[in-house]
């Protein structure tokens, strides 16, 4: 690691550290072990470790929900439902699964939670009323598709990639008629 490290280092090293190992190793001695720094560089940037955590959550919200949505924006506009699901469903979510761990022991962490699932279910019943829904069945269907993500996330076993296309066809089908 170069000499002067940025916050943004620690939040990259953060996100890693957390979908790989959890919440409790978001810890400034680790964390600086594992980058080869003091713990100096980690209080140069954060008050202290909620700070971090804070931080943290806030850069998970940016990679996790308003990256993605922007995404869908400038690169799905053929099938911005489509490109979402193929995203949404093809990502690796170790991340998404740690932070909702998190989530049930921390209220900082659920407060993130919540927002963005809020944020993300919005964002999808804006795509499935741009695509002729009428506003009651593109929430429901929203919140139906949005299940469906939670529970792939938090799922321990992996489809082989013809099924997971088979349900990703199916989901599609089911949300767009």
């Amino acid at each position: 690691m170069p000499d002067q490290l940025s916050a943004q280092d620690w939040l990259d090293q953060g996100l890693r550290t957390l979908a790989k190992s959890g919440f409790t190793a978001l810890k400034a001695e680790p964390l600086a072990k594992a980058m080869g720094v003091s713990r100096g560089s980690f209080y140069w940037h954060f008050a202290d470790i909620g700070a971090f955590h804070a931080a943290i959550l806030k850069r998970w919200r940016e990679v996790a929900a308003e990256q993605i949505i922007a995404d869908v924006e400038t690169e799905g506009r053929d099938d911005p439902l489509l490109f979402l699901l193929r995203r949404a469903f093809g990502a690796k979510l170790d991340l998404e699964k740690a932070v909702r761990t998190w989530a049930t022991f921390d209220s900082a962490a659920r407060a993130a939670v919540q927002a963005i699932d809020r944020r993300r279910l919005d964002d999808n019943e804006g795509l499935l009323k741009s695509a002729g829904l009428a506003q009651g069945t593109a929430r429901a269907r929203a919140q139906i598709l949005y299940w469906a993500f939670v529970g792939f996330a938090l799922s321990d076993e992996p489809l082989p990639r013809a099924r997971q296309q088979a349900v990703l066809d199916e989901l599609l089908r089911i949300a767009a008629k």
